[in-house]
């Protein structure tokens, strides 16, 4: 009793009439829903100017789905990180609470997966930057502007990544990803 439809990005889904589910058919359809809207307005859509396939050297298919994103396991407690390593205003804590924002609620692994990058997202592990020079002040007005035209990816990032951060959570989320590039925190950490 359910039926396909090409929706306008050319994504199929299936249509399922809510009044023959159960109450809980009903309330598990639409959980599901919402979950999947909160990872696509993270990364946005793909724009339809972009090529197909990923670049740099990925296949772009199918065989590159979220079920081949590396597995994050709990690590040793993190090196303490050198303060003299991180910019003027950057400390250990707010890299810490970066972090756990990153893989949790800031919802960046869904694009960025583990920080190694994706076909949506760029690597934020090496020193190449995409769409900024890779400084702390530009990562933190990244994040707070978002990326509406990605130069590389098919991704755009929402102002915020669409969520409700404060400054403070911005900031944190910046310092980890400034570490993160310069080798300072394992991924995951």
């Amino acid at each position: 009793m359910t039926s396909s439809t090409l929706g306008q990005r050319g994504c199929i889904a299936p249509r399922v009439p809510l009044g023959i589910l159960p109450r809980a058919g009903r309330a598990a359809v639409l959980l599901f829903g919402a979950t999947a809207a909160v990872g696509l307005l993270a990364c946005g859509a793909p724009d339809s100017s972009s090529s197909s396939g990923a670049e740099g050297g990925g296949s772009g298919g199918a065989d590159e789905t979220a079920q081949d994103a590396p597995v994050r396991e709990e690590s040793a407690p993190a090196a303490p990180i050198d303060q003299a390593l991180l910019p003027d205003g950057v400390t250990a804590t707010m890299v810490a609470e970066g972090g756990e924002l990153f893989g949790g609620g800031g919802i960046c692994f869904t694009c960025h997966l583990d920080g190694t990058g994706g076909p949506l997202a760029p690597d934020l592990t090496d020193d190449l930057w995409v769409n900024v020079d890779g400084e702390y002040g530009s990562i933190v007005e990244l994040v707070k502007t978002g990326v509406p035209k990605p130069i590389k990816h098919p991704g755009a990032m929402l102002p915020r990544a669409g969520m409700p951060l404060t400054d403070p959570q911005v900031e944190a989320l910046a310092a980890y990803v400034y570490a993160l590039s310069r080798g300072l925190v394992a991924v995951g950490q």
